[in-house]
């Protein structure tokens, strides 16, 4: 199966500039815990409501900080032409449960959640990337790789 039949197509992106209020709204709105970064039609990052609660709020930092200052700028994405098994395996590796899905021009057209492909696969291929993410530490937790 190939991505593009399991992703969710429906994707609200954020500005850097936005605040973090702003994110949180829209997390709200769409049911949600991430949205994708842009600036002028390129994916500049994705915030998620654990980013929220540990690299603000935890800090001391007001619903008016911008995503710019909390998100994460380095994106992990997927191709929405790509096999979905090659992709679990990419997340189990990389500790991640979501990845925006850009097409070949590298423009967003999507998002794929491990519940996206639990939901579509029904193969229970989503269990054995979901053991390799949930080891504790790695290189995408809040720690930067470092255990608690």
């Amino acid at each position: 199966m190939q991505v593009s039949e399991a992703m969710t197509r429906d994707v609200r992106l954020a500005r850097p500039e936005q605040s973090i209020q702003d994110a949180a709204t829209i997390m709200a709105e769409i049911d949600a815990g991430v949205v994708p970064v842009g600036d002028n039609d390129r994916l500049v990052g994705m915030i998620t409501d654990r980013d929220i609660a540990v690299r603000a709020v935890a800090r001391g930092k007001g619903p008016e900080v911008k995503i710019a200052d909390i998100m994460t700028a380095e994106v992990k994405y997927c191709f929405e032409d790509e096999d979905v098994d090659h992709v679990l395996q990419n997340l189990g590796d990389q500790q991640i449960r979501r990845l925006p899905v850009v097409n070949r021009d590298k423009r967003l057209v999507g998002i794929l959640s491990l519940g996206d492909i639990a939901v579509t696969s029904g193969n229970g291929a989503a269990g054995s990337a979901l053991s390799g993410i949930s080891r504790p530490g790695g290189e995408h937790s809040q720690t930067g790789g470092a255990m608690l």
